[in-house]
């Protein structure tokens, strides 16, 4: 019956794609494409229509199947997206997008460049209202390559300059993909979102060309405005840029200090605790202690030593001038059921007295302090310092010796 001949067509249609998709995960490309010949030849004999269409999964299967197979091309590929163009108005600028990125990743540059510049022109009645965030995102990665060409001939001017290289032609091409990166690259930096790349470009331009006023507000904005998502990196680039323009040091930890709270283990909180410690006021150097405990509370950390010298300069401090201890006693209160396994045992001792003496030093006289001298990570590296002879080992043994009544006053 008719009915029977659909159900079975039906069944062999989706066994297919059970079939592609097993490939797939499998890596076994050769065999995906097989069946994905067969899944497009069944699909001209069905009449039904579905809400998904299938030509958007023969899109997406079929380019991840042409991205790994061994014998593609990027002629098949072209070839293959340019039929993907055709079926579907609704997916044109993403399939576009997605072919400028291939083309990318291929190093063709120029053709990816030419790709976008078509979708940009592309037209379709109300699809093109419907479509405004994918055109917006076209125009911006054209913005983009616009902001790569403008940076080659920035760098073709900066190398020959001082030989008294003149050519008006450079120049004005440079001129001129300015103008049109900065264009595109302002647009899609007032939508909400995350877009690190196209602001850092854009910020680039806007320097170069002396527009700092701009370049901050640009940055200011993207950190802090509510419309944006949270963003780590947004608080890295505005710290960076008031570090390039030698802001205050009060406007640096201000930047440095949201993003400790949004990501303590962040590399930039040695610069932050450096910062920090150099205060005259109790309360910053307060803070540097806690930035730099919360920092190696991370296992990425557990080997930095700038981060134990750090900590073991500021703990030198706080017991030379007998003032603060309650800082020690209240970071470590929180943290001794837990980093002498973390950090103190006597395996990590012998593993960083064999990798790094620098960081056993400084590691062992925090343990010290916090553990007492019978502490294991101590005694062993301690003893190692001592038997080799190294005499920043034996002032260390004598350091914790001297002050080991602080270690009965931080653990009671």
């Amino acid at each position: 019956s008719s009915h029977e001949h659909k159900l079975n067509f039906r069944k062999s249609k989706e066994a297919c794609l059970s079939y592609i998709q097993d490939a797939v995960l499998q890596k076994q490309w050769k065999r995906a494409a097989e069946f994905l010949i067969f899944y497009v030849e069944s699909l001209e004999k069905d009449f039904s229509t579905e809400y998904m269409g299938p030509s958007e999964m023969i899109w997406r299967i079929g380019t991840e199947i042409l991205c790994n197979h061994s014998h593609s091309s990027i002629k098949e590929f072209n070839s293959f997206i340019e039929q993907m163009k055709t079926l579907g108005v609704k997916r044109y600028l993403k399939v576009c997008l997605e072919h400028a990125f291939h083309l990318l990743c291929n190093g063709l540059i120029d053709e990816a460049y030419q790709n976008l510049s078509m979708a940009e022109s592309w037209r379709f009645g109300e699809q093109t209202a419907v479509q405004d965030k994918e055109m917006k995102l076209i125009q911006a990665y054209r913005g983009l390559l616009d902001y790569y060409r403008w940076s080659k001939q920035k760098n073709i001017l900066l190398k020959y300059g001082k030989d008294g290289f003149e050519d008006l032609s450079v120049e004005q091409e440079m001129h001129s993909c300015f103008r049109k990166a900065a264009v595109n690259l302002k647009e899609i930096v007032k939508i909400p979102g995350v877009w690190d790349l196209f602001v850092k470009s854009y910020v680039d331009l806007l320097e170069f060309y002396g527009d700092h006023q701009e370049a901050r507000e640009v940055l200011s904005e993207y950190a802090y405005s509510s419309k944006f998502p949270a963003n780590p990196n947004a608080h890295v680039y505005f710290y960076q840029f008031l570090k390039r323009h030698g802001a205050s040091k009060k406007s640096l930890i201000s930047a440095l200090k949201i993003l400790h709270d949004i990501v303590p283990s962040h590399e930039l909180m040695i610069d932050f605790n450096t910062m920090l410690q150099k205060s005259k006021k109790r309360k910053k150097r307060r803070l540097g202690l806690e930035v730099i405990f919360a920092a190696l509370d991370y296992a990425g950390w557990k080997e930095n030593v700038k981060a134990w010298s750090c900590l073991a300069r500021q703990i030198k401090q706080i017991l030379i001038s007998e003032r603060h201890l309650d800082w020690i006693k209240q970071e470590w209160n929180s943290r001794k059921d837990w980093w002498p396994a973390f950090h103190f045992s006597r395996y990590l001792a012998k593993k960083n007295w064999q990798e790094n003496e620098s960081l056993s030093c400084e590691k062992a006289l925090v343990a010290g302090v916090l553990l007492g001298k019978d502490c294991k990570y101590f005694k062993y590296v301690s003893h190692q310092g001592c038997k080799a002879q190294v005499k920043r080992f034996r002032t260390l043994k004598k350091f914790v010796n001297k002050h080991s009544p602080v270690y009965l006053r931080i653990s009671s």
